[in-house]
């Protein structure tokens, strides 16, 4: 490095260091002018500054003058760093203004009038004008940047624990206990027209965690007279585990309770794991109990139709042998005339409806009044008026019962009878299946 480059690196560090001065000095500072100065001899630090303000004394308005302006505060201190060596001087000078940046650029422009510092020629050439306020902003973005990205680290995380600790102490705060045997249960099962049944106290909190708030809780395998008493007066939705154990209590929930729907988590996932889509999703594609029944406790038609058959080589005895065989162990059944004449009304309807999940609401000639699918049929049998009969692909519940005999309905045929306590005395109830090729029906 040599002499030149060596003053210009002092002078530099030097500035920035008196750069930094004052910006903490002058807190109204809006710009810095920073120029440089070579003078032919050896000068110091009052030479210059003496120099400034006597020549440019009157070269401005009395506005711009520089003690007035600095007796009022609207410039600061002014700076000088130089360094003499071999005989000459270079240095640099730093002027804070608070002065608007017209002003200020003519404040930098008389510095340029100066020729002499005390006996010595002198140059001085306005490098730049720095704004304060830039260079302020820039720290702000900086730190400001810090300031978030420690936010989101360290206070972020404490915040939204205690958000999950105030909202689980609400949630556990409404679980309330629920009918002699203290079901757990949800807040609104009172007041609620409809209600859903999960399994457990962990199901009924997950379920709040989404603002559902009419659950009620089975609590274990053995469903209590609690919840086969508020399924009387209540529409009842079975929510359960996607796993054995659901189908196993569902089954438990139909003997003893009348359920009006049936939800089911996905396959191998329980209730109290479901996120808030999942449960959504879940009670969204609910069945009507009657569907879930056909779909799922009545025996397969392959079960009922097939039947072992004996190979020809095995059997001992003659063809003639054989049909005194089968006359003899299959005799022909001798059907209940009634019930046989009643179901010959809807035989038409009967035979194609099996596995279709279709309900036909017939008149008193018996035709089409309203065709339906099985999961809106309790809906259409409360909203039609003047039919007679009904007949679908399902099972017979209490539910159907009383409905119809609410409507008059005569005949209320499906493809079997569920539990079925009372039913209104002008109400035939039948049921039918198909058994080698031959429709057998049964009246309750």
């Amino acid at each position: 490095m040599n002499d030149k480059d060596f003053i210009e690196d002092i002078v530099s560090k030097k500035t920035d260091d008196y750069f930094k001065e004052i910006k903490e000095e002058v807190g109204t500072t809006k710009y810095i002018i920073k120029a440089q100065i070579s003078a032919s001899g050896i000068v110091e630090r009052p030479d210059v500054v003496g120099a400034i303000f006597g020549q440019t004394e009157g070269l401005l308005s009395d506005d711009l003058d520089l003690r007035e302006l600095q007796k009022t505060g609207r410039i600061g201190r002014i700076r000088v760093n130089i360094v003499s060596k071999n005989g000459k001087s270079t240095g640099e000078i730093i002027v804070p203004s608070s002065l608007d940046k017209v002003e200020t650029a003519i404040l930098a422009a008389s510095l340029e009038t100066i020729d002499r510092v005390g006996p010595c020629n002198a140059k001085i050439d306005v490098k730049a004008i720095e704004d304060v306020r830039k260079s302020k902003r820039n720290y702000v973005i900086d730190r400001a940047k810090i300031i978030l990205t420690t936010m989101v680290d360290e206070i972020t995380p404490e915040s939204q624990e205690l958000t999950d600790e105030v909202k689980e102490s609400v949630r556990m705060g409404e679980i309330k206990t629920f009918g002699d045997d203290k079901l757990p249960a949800g807040p609104n099962v009172d007041e609620s027209d409809a209600i859903i049944v999960v399994e457990g106290r962990a199901d009924v909190l997950n379920l709040l965690k989404i603002g559902i708030k009419n659950t009620i809780a089975v609590e274990g395998t053995s469903v209590s007279q609690t919840i086969a008493g508020v399924s009387h007066e209540k529409t009842v939705t079975a929510f359960v585990d996607g796993d054995r154990g659901g189908e196993l209590i569902l089954r438990e929930l139909f003997q003893i309770a009348e359920i009006d729907y049936v939800a089911r988590a996905p396959m191998g996932k329980e209730v109290e794991e479901l996120t808030k889509k999942e449960i959504i999703k879940a009670l969204r594609n609910k069945i009507p109990a009657e569907q879930w029944i056909v779909e799922n406790l009545d025996k397969p038609k392959s079960e009922i139709t097939s039947k072992p058959q004996q190979k020809p080589e095995e059997r001992d005895f003659h063809p003639k042998q054989q049909h005194q065989h089968e006359n003899h162990s299959h005799p022909e059944p001798v059907q209940p005339k009634k019930p046989y004449s009643d179901l010959d009304r809807f035989g038409e309807i009967i035979e194609k409806l099996p596995g279709t999940l279709d309900a036909y609401l017939l008149d008193a000639d018996g035709n089409v009044k309203h065709k339906v699918s099985v999961r809106d049929l309790v809906d259409a049998m409360r909203y039609t008026e003047d039919y007679e009969a009904v007949v679908f692909d399902g099972v017979v519940t209490q539910r159907l019962v009383d409905i119809a005999g609410e409507k008059n309905v005569k005949f209320l045929v499906g493809v079997k009878t569920g539990n079925i306590t009372k039913k209104p005395v002008n109400l035939k109830v039948l049921s039918f299946k198909e058994q080698t090729g031959e429709m057998e029906g049964v009246g309750v």
